[in-house]
């Protein structure tokens, strides 16, 4: 193990607790200080792992940009910091950019685990191609946005994902049943988790399950454009 001082970014479980690496346990175990998105959230998942009495500290989207420089220089001065999100890898539509970005500005020594990931993991569970895949992060809360979005997946020809909400889920399909009645869809829910579910099927299909059963829980959705 390097004893050198570093920032270490670490991939958690998106939903079951014991997706995380033998690497990342070792190394939560063994930092001087843990940045976490929710101290009491991560809590929960440390306890797990038998990980006690190690200083937290929160690091969010609120004071990341405060915080950053700060982490970035205990780093350069010895400290090992473990950095962990509620779920999944840190920067990917959770807090962990600016770090990066402030590590790489400064030459403060970076690692990066591989881990768990929502994105992967409903690509690959959607039996949609791979081969090329865009990333559009969380869809927007206005319609019209929404819809140009998901009108320009469509065009790309290749397989888009998505974050989306459950409270806008159905509005969403529905403006994708009308841009594309037979558009290939996917809502991929909780993933990992006990009552995970892919629903797949043209976008009319997927609209009229999900009008009949409310979507819950976290939900990623797929797109590609119609064979």
């Amino acid at each position: 193990m390097e004893t050198s001082g570093r920032i270490v970014i670490i991939p958690t479980p998106i939903g079951n607790l014991a997706d995380l690496t033998l690497r990342a346990i070792e190394i939560l175990k063994s930092a001087d200080r843990i940045a976490c998105e929710d101290t009491r959230h991560s809590g929960t998942l440390l306890a797990h792992h038998g990980i006690s009495g190690k200083p937290l500290v929160s690091l969010h989207e609120h004071n990341e940009t405060r915080r950053a420089p700060e982490l970035a220089a205990a780093a350069r001065a010895g400290e090992t910091i473990a950095v962990i999100t509620d779920a999944g890898m840190p920067g990917i539509s959770d807090p962990g950019y600016r770090l990066i970005q402030a590590c790489i500005e400064t030459d403060t020594p970076l690692e990066v685990l591989p881990g768990p990931s929502a994105v992967i993991t409903a690509l690959i569970g959607s039996g949609f191609p791979c081969h090329a895949f865009h990333f559009g992060g969380f869809l927007s809360v206005k319609s019209g946005k929404r819809r140009t979005a998901l009108t320009n997946a469509l065009a790309s020809g290749e397989t888009y994902l998505f974050f989306e909400s459950p409270h806008r889920l159905l509005g969403t399909l529905e403006i994708l049943a009308e841009i594309s009645p037979n558009a290939k869809t996917c809502v991929a829910r909780e993933l990992t988790k006990k009552f995970e579910t892919y629903h797949r099927g043209t976008a009319t299909e997927v609209l009229s399950h999900f009008q009949s059963h409310p979507p819950k829980g976290e939900i990623v959705l797929l797109v590609h454009a119609e064979s």
